[in-house]
């Protein structure tokens, strides 16, 4: 009965009110901001490499890396697999428009993160939605609302699905078993995601941190060096099928069109607030540098990773079906191209992806935490919400594949119904502060922000 009423509201949110609100919000960014994507994207490419004045201060680099070791993760494999095998070869399409029409949304909650972010006792930078919620509406409710709503999505419902995207993975072996390995992997993961989570695997976590990224350049190389040839020939059936009219509008709710934008989001998270608290973390001489930073990172994740795997499993040959969709697709065009090395490539590349998403998503939390509680919430309270988010791992590994797309959708929903209606009413900020950017960038200089320059009215906490 819970499955049914959650894939209701899920199937409900996607179909009318999130479909308008993203794409709508980001062509009028798009529009607004004079097709930033296109026309500022060697400002952002600069903008990465641009060392902050403060030696120890957190770089562009660094911020862009923590919001995507964040982003890369299951969904940039298990979630094209299973938009593929329910909506067709379009869906990759689909995943292409709401990455590039969602990256001026991410331009725009980036800056705003960087305009109103915060100095913390630390003197490290703290900001996102909740700080700007608070500073520019004035409705301190409305943000600790978000703050439990981006708690719930990433502690419970995002690590639940990587939990049980990371055990699928070994679905292919002869030693799994569908009733009891689930459980087993899930116990497992859980005692060593809480392990790290209480303080004791630093070393875990520096090494994974540092796989990761080498992971993915490795797995984006590999795939395409393999399929080079076959290339031309799927991007012409990813096309033809984008513009199908019964795959775009038949069985809207599992259309190419519907899975594209609902696993396109998953993955790149542009316009939902999340990404803007790692943006916050930056010291950047100009809020708009950071904006732009945190645009590259949404064609980092969807039209590199996300493309590296439907390139992979389009050109494998293996027809994608419904009964195939997440690991058991990838893992057989895996082995279609790389024989009985591509499962284990694929899993050994899933479960460092999965396990930095799973720690990423915990600690992303504690910055939420201590905005609800104006500072460090108590041990005691710290230690039993990590238990928690570690027993929340165990069970996720168990659960119906499709309850748990269902539930992470709804939760990530209600982050963006609340998001996107904040960064639209609070726009012209952003817009300012884009103009002031480019008005330096225009008289040779390298732009540095004050915040009365665009009229801000607001006493910052950087930007005097």
């Amino acid at each position: 009965m819970l499955a049914i009423i959650i894939d209701s509201i899920s199937t409900f949110m996607y179909s009318k009110l999130l479909v308008v609100l993203l794409i709508g919000a980001g062509i009028y960014f798009t529009i607004r901001t004079k097709l930033p994507q296109m026309r500022l994207f060697k400002d952002a490419c600069k903008a990465v490499v641009e060392k902050p004045e403060d030696e120890n201060g957190v770089s562009s680099f660094q911020a862009l890396m923590v919001s995507t070791a964040s982003r890369v993760g299951t969904g940039n494999i298990i979630g094209v697999s299973s938009a593929i095998c329910i909506g067709g070869f379009g869906s990759v399409f689909w995943m292409w428009v709401i990455a590039i029409i969602g990256s001026a949304s991410a331009l725009i909650e980036s800056t705003l993160a960087q305009i109103y972010k915060k100095k913390g006792k630390d003197g490290e930078c703290y900001g996102g939605p909740a700080y700007y919620i608070e500073a520019a509406l004035h409705c301190r409710p409305l943000a600790i609302v978000f703050c439990l709503s981006m708690i719930a999505t990433y502690a419970f419902g995002f690590n639940m699905l990587a939990s049980y995207n990371l055990q699928s993975t070994f679905s292919g072996f002869s030693f799994y078993d569908a009733k009891w390995t689930p459980w087993i992997i899930g116990g497992i993961l859980a005692v060593i995601t809480g392990w790290c989570l209480l303080g004791g695997g630093s070393r875990i976590v520096k090494v994974t941190s540092t796989l990761v990224p080498a992971m993915g350049v490795a797995y984006i190389l590999i795939v395409m060096i393999i399929n080079h040839a076959y290339l031309p020939v799927v991007f012409s059936k990813i096309i033809s099928e984008a513009f199908d009219f019964q795959a775009i509008f038949g069985a809207f709710a599992g259309s190419a069109m519907m899975q594209g934008i609902r696993r396109g989001l998953y993955s790149n998270e542009a316009g939902i607030g999340s990404a803007p608290n790692a943006s916050a973390s930056a010291q950047v001489s100009h809020p708009i540098k950071q904006g732009l930073v945190q645009m590259l990172s949404v064609f980092i994740d969807t039209l590199l990773l996300c493309t590296a795997t439907a390139m992979m499993c389009l050109s494998s040959g293996i027809a994608p079906a419904k009964e195939l969709q997440g690991a058991p697709w990838v893992q057989a065009a895996l082995h279609e191209s790389l024989g009985s090395f591509g499962p284990l490539f694929i899993t050994v590349a899933m479960v460092l992806f999965a396990f930095t998403t799973l720690l990423g998503n915990c600690f992303y939390c504690d910055n939420l935490l201590n905005y609800i509680h104006r500072g460090q919430p108590s041990k005691t309270f710290m230690k039993g919400f990590r238990i928690v988010s570690a027993l929340v791992v165990f069970i996720g590994a168990g659960m119906e594949v499709s309850m748990l797309w269902n539930i992470s959708d709804v939760l990530m929903g209600v982050m963006a119904l609340i998001n996107i209606p904040v960064i639209l009413i609070l726009s012209n900020t952003a817009l300012k502060a884009l103009a002031d950017y480019e008005k330096q960038k225009k008289d040779g200089e390298n732009p540095v922000f004050k915040a009365g320059d665009i009229g801000l009215e607001y006493e910052t906490d950087y930007w005097g």
